[in-house]
């Protein structure tokens, strides 16, 4: 097992669907010694209803999650540089981070998340994909930190 990061950007294409999962999930199990935010390649889309659904399962509130892009990120003054660890959820979020981040000395780790968004037709098969994204999620974090401190 790693120790915790002092700081994760979790990433993937629209900050809408596995990057909050990511980013609620961790601050679940983990608590708040780890800094955690998270940030998309495109910030064109609100968090995903079905993402906010299966989080919830897990007593994590994502509904208030605002969705934002690596520029609005840079913008805002939260710069890349400060973060420990930056995971990429989606390919093009890797090749994002790799891009913004070749001068800095960090960590930029891929876990390839399926994407559940065009997966299942009814709601039970949408929300099955979304939990399976989410206990991708969860599986890493166990496997790379241990077990949460808190119970999910």
């Amino acid at each position: 097992m790693e120790a915790l990061p002092q700081s994760v950007l979790f990433c993937c294409d629209h900050n809408a669907v596995r990057s909050p999962m990511a980013e609620g999930l961790m601050k679940k199990f983990y608590g708040s010694d780890t800094y955690v935010q998270s940030v998309g390649v495109h910030n064109d889309m609100e968090i995903d209803g079905f993402s906010i659904a299966v989080c919830q399962e897990l007593g994590v509130e994502l509904s208030r999650h605002r969705s934002r892009s690596f520029d609005e990120m840079e913008q805002w003054g939260d710069d890349l540089s400060s973060f420990d660890l930056i995971v990429a959820l989606s390919p093009a979020s890797q090749r994002r981070a790799l891009e913004l981040t070749r001068y800095f000395h960090l960590t930029v780790e891929y876990w390839p998340i399926i994407d559940p968004t065009g997966l299942g037709e009814a709601r039970e098969d949408k929300l099955s994909s979304y939990r399976q994204a989410r206990d991708q999620i969860i599986k890493r974090f166990t496997s790379k930190w241990g077990d949460p401190i808190e119970a999910p």
